[in-house]
């Protein structure tokens, strides 16, 4: 019997009073001033608003709870934004978007710091028994969203992040690990470094005590690339089925995936609410153009949802878990 799972990428909109509140206290824009030892006034506001969306989760019904990651101004490359062997320099647009990063130079050792394990234990302290899914990078992104000052090479930088965030996975319990690795797709890596890149993911997959899920999106993986994924020791691949969704069922079916799957099918960018049946249908859909007997599915958005205003974020949750507890996937 198939289990569906509603859950997120994570990476939240702040509520709109958050932001009311910490633009009167430092100005907040997106990649502004978080250096990880923000002063008591602004930890209290987002104290404050993980438990905002920690009770949203809850309210709609997720199997999953994330912490949100609503100190993330940097998105992505945060846990490094904050490392006290990471310099911040100038700003760098986000992908193919209009999000920007303060762009990460690492000109130390990436030693584990502990940041996102705090954060998971302040999230765990809010939930009442509900299962607790962490959120990193994958580290083959991380090490593109970031310049090396320090490692020498490629491979060696990519080894390094995958033991920093390694560390970070070690040092904290979830039922879940997400990793997102949208850099798989948009930044594939080439001949030799796609192995190296799904050794990385082994490595931190390894460390972690938790059903762990490579989140790939804005696409579809490179046939190679995708192979070398399926290497690692994870427990999920995640695919974007609201960007090209073709390509990945081609995937899926001509090379096989893991015994369970992750489908992006609400879109994580756009304000139009999907309906609980549209994403239903998905759900049955991918279940009937692929061969596979999936122990579990994990339907989630396809990006991140910091993108969204609250309101569309809120209605997007709500939609995902009625979704997941309607859907009648026959394999």
């Amino acid at each position: 019997m198939t289990e569906i799972v509603s859950t997120t990428p994570g990476l939240y909109p702040l509520p709109d009073w958050a932001k009311d509140d910490l633009s009167r206290l430092k100005g907040h824009q997106k990649g502004d001033l978080i250096s990880g030892d923000e002063g008591a006034e602004i930890s209290s506001v987002y104290e404050e608003a993980r438990a905002d969306v920690i009770e949203s989760q809850r309210a709609a019904g997720l199997d999953r709870i994330v912490e949100g990651q609503l100190r993330w101004d940097d998105m992505l490359a945060h846990p490094l934004a904050v490392h006290d062997n990471v310099e911040t320099h100038g700003i760098v647009r986000y992908y193919d978007n209009n999000n920007f990063y303060r762009e990460p130079v690492v000109t130390g050792e990436l030693t584990t710091d502990g940041d996102v394990p705090d954060e998971l234990d302040a999230a765990d302290a809010l939930t009442d028994g509900e299962d607790l899914q962490a959120v990193l990078p994958g580290p083959y992104s991380l090490s593109e969203l970031a310049t090396d000052e320090y490692y020498g090479d490629d491979a060696a930088f990519l080894d390094g992040v995958a033991d920093f965030l390694a560390g970070e996975a070690e040092a904290f319990d979830a039922e879940t690990l997400l990793l997102l690795e949208p850099s798989l797709v948009t930044d594939a890596p080439d001949e030799g470094e796609d192995e190296r890149a799904s050794e990385a993911i082994d490595a931190v997959a390894s460390a972690a005590d938790a059903e762990v899920v490579v989140q790939t999106y804005w696409g579809a993986l490179e046939e190679k690339v995708h192979a070398h994924l399926l290497d690692a020791d994870i427990d999920a691949v995640g695919y974007d089925f609201v960007t090209d969704h073709e390509r990945n069922l081609y995937n899926i079916n001509e090379y096989g995936t893991k015994d369970s799957i992750a489908l992006g099918l609400v879109d994580g960018q756009n304000t139009l609410v999907e309906t609980p049946e549209e994403i239903r249908e998905r759900i049955e859909w991918v279940a009937d153009q692929t061969a596979n007997d999936f122990e579990t599915v994990y339907a989630t958005a396809n990006t991140e949802l910091f993108y969204l205003p609250t309101n569309k974020f809120e209605a997007k949750l709500q939609a995902l878990s009625e979704a997941a507890d309607g859907a009648e996937v026959q394999l």
